[in-house]
């Protein structure tokens, strides 16, 4: 399992190389599938809903009225039909590209599973809407489907009746029947929203929309496939005729030319048990366990800046618990905490500065406190040999081992976000380094969602807690960087450095922490 993960980070690491040179890495496609997954739903739905006022639900005008979509009308309804399909093939695209790179990037397991484990219904009812859609057509293709279909399903042990009987002939398909598949292309996308909304619950401010360039090119994109490369259909149905050849959407179809060498009841049980091990897949094997936040009452005066921070939901403000004057404390879900430690980058509390007691902030991973972190940074410091002098602060995900040289001095931490930024105040005043840099995974992609963000927000000034505008920001670089990328943090790193011995000698004042 570890080495199939490793040779996917790979393949995903070099492909986004190439997109972030094509594309720039905040429009990067690769990292943002699961917006792209909702934007190509959005558009299935509004042409569906367009194409809808047209459409003919007759069985016998169901073939014209779609022939009048695409040949009379084919500059509006015809386009919309096309873009109906590609963006339904789109998205069967983008759902498995995403399921592929959440599982390399090993981000679904534990207590992230709920995400993983709705996105397995999400994924039938991705091929219910699918196929019960080109049933509408009811051209050639529509009329293997359906037969296939019916057959397929007769191999399960639930109706009196074989659904195959329906189509027989044209004499014994009634009107009934075709108005039911109509109805369940219309309610599956609606269950399917539902649980779209469900699948991302447990992530707080989940993004569903892709950065508006990627958005419009994308869009521009379909429009352009639409005109060029029209969707078609494959000439009227007919039941007293077996079809001799048609042509597969293989995204949608891919399972139907396995019922020529497959059982049908074989062929579900395959489904079915794939979908009881990709289910699964968040266990295989277990996550190590990890310590949740805990919260100090004595340090915590109730601001919410945690609460607001927190990328799943995993901390709630609830009523004061120890009768000090304040309205309400964190509360910590063990539940939904991940250990990421972006509530504690989030503290007033957490700072590096205190003397006067011991260095406890209102919320902290007892496993990373922030006062061994400023032990660790007091440690680095005193292990310098040369100048300038760069204090990296890195994520444990964004690859950045072995990047930097004899004047670098590494510190991990497993988000970024969790550091406060009194931190690079606390460095940068004291002296303790000429130069820090803030080292997260890429832009827009942190293995905890909002770590970048936060990080990039708290130190320009735009969110609490904020860096202090008295810090010298040529002193300071963030760099966003995919975890494959070595070679760009190391020419990052040389660059920054490169910088430092350009400005002026720093004098440092043991005082500034006072300012």
């Amino acid at each position: 399992m570890a080495f199939l993960k490793r040779s996917l980070r790979i393949l995903y690491a070099r492909a986004e190389a190439v997109f972030d040179w094509t594309f720039g890495q905040r429009a990067n496609p690769l990292t943002h599938l699961g917006s792209l997954g909702w934007f190509f739903f959005w558009i299935v739905t509004a042409s569906g809903i367009y194409l809808y006022l047209f459409f003919d639900t007759g069985i016998i005008d169901a073939y014209a009225s779609v022939e009048y979509i695409t040949n009379d009308q084919w500059y509006a309804a015809g386009v919309m039909r096309s873009l109906h399909r590609y963006a339904s093939d789109a998205l069967v695209i983008v759902v498995f590209l995403h399921i592929l790179r959440e599982f390399s990037l090993d981000r679904l397991r534990g207590k992230r599973f709920f995400a993983w484990l709705t996105g397995v219904p999400l994924l039938w009812f991705i091929y219910i809407c699918g196929i019960t859609g080109y049933w509408l057509v009811w051209d050639k293709l529509a009329q293997y489907i359906a037969v296939a279909t019916s057959e397929w399903l007769d191999t399960l042990p639930f109706f009196g009746e074989p659904i195959a009987n329906n189509f027989l002939n044209s004499s014994t398909l009634g009107g009934r029947f075709f108005t039911l598949m109509v109805f369940m292309h219309i309610f599956a996308p609606l269950f399917m929203l539902f649980l779209m909304w469900l699948h991302i619950q447990r992530h707080a401010r989940a993004r569903v929309n892709p950065p508006r360039p990627l958005a419009i090119g994308t869009a521009i994109t379909l429009v352009v496939l639409s005109l060029v490369y029209p969707a078609v259909s494959q000439g009227p149905a007919n039941l007293d005729v077996v079809p001799a050849t048609v042509n597969l959407d293989w995204y949608y179809l891919a399972a139907y030319p396995l019922l020529d060498v497959i059982p049908g009841g074989r062929l579900w049980l395959i489904l079915v048990a794939g979908s009881i091990l990709l289910s699964l897949m968040p266990w295989i094997p277990p996550a190590k366990p990890r310590p949740a936040a805990v919260v100090s009452l004595d340090n915590c005066n109730g601001c919410g800046r945690c609460f607001d921070d927190c990328p799943f939901s995993a901390i709630t403000m609830g009523p004061r618990s120890d009768g000090l004057a304040y309205a309400t404390e964190a509360v910590v879900d063990v539940d939904n905490c991940v250990s990421c430690g972006i509530c504690a980058g989030a503290c007033p509390t957490a700072t590096p500065f205190r003397r006067a007691t011991a260095i406890v902030p209102g919320i902290e991973l007892p496993d990373h406190s922030i006062a061994q972190l400023r032990e660790r940074t007091l440690q680095a410091s005193a292990s310098f040999d040369n100048v300038p002098r760069v204090l990296v602060y890195a994520c444990d995900h964004s690859g950045t081992e072995g990047a930097g040289g004899e004047n670098t001095r590494l510190i991990n931490m497993p988000c970024v976000a969790m550091l406060p930024p009194a931190f690079v105040d606390f460095v940068l005043s004291r002296g303790l380094a000429d130069g820090v840099m803030l080292a997260g995974c890429a832009e827009g992609d942190c293995y905890y969602r909002l770590g970048d963000r936060w990080t990039q927000e708290r130190v320009a000034g735009t969110r609490d807690p904020y860096l202090r505008k008295r810090v010298d920001r040529d002193r300071l670089i963030l760099s966003w960087l995919p975890s494959g990328s070595k070679r760009r943090r190391t020419s990052a790193l040389a660059e920054f450095t490169a910088s430092l011995e350009k400005l002026p000698a720093k004098t440092t004042s043991r005082r500034a922490d006072r300012a």
